[in-house]
């Protein structure tokens, strides 16, 4: 239940949003190139990113200097199949 809850609680700001679409149709991107498409400092950026990651609706590598976000779609079909069962 608590890792529904925090899921939900992530998906409650619009930046986040914004982050799982351009994730969505970009795949593997680092926090420059998301921070670029949706013209976001990379200050506010972290956080949101941090935010998603905990709640595991994103993973990440790191790769040098640099750490890419993708989404995790196992966490995404747990929540889906929560809301499956709310009836």
């Amino acid at each position: 239940m608590r890792n529904q809850s925090a899921g939900f609680h992530a998906l409650s700001e619009p930046i986040r949003l914004q982050i799982i679409e351009l994730l969505q149709g970009g795949g593997e991107l680092c926090v420059s190139d998301i921070g670029n498409a949706l013209g976001i400092p990379q200050s506010k950026l972290s956080f949101h990113l941090k935010t998603l990651n905990q709640c595991g609706l994103v993973t990440t590598r790191r790769n040098g200097r640099r750490i890419y976000y993708k989404l995790n779609i196992a966490q995404f079909s747990q929540l889906e199949e929560y809301l499956s069962q709310v009836q």
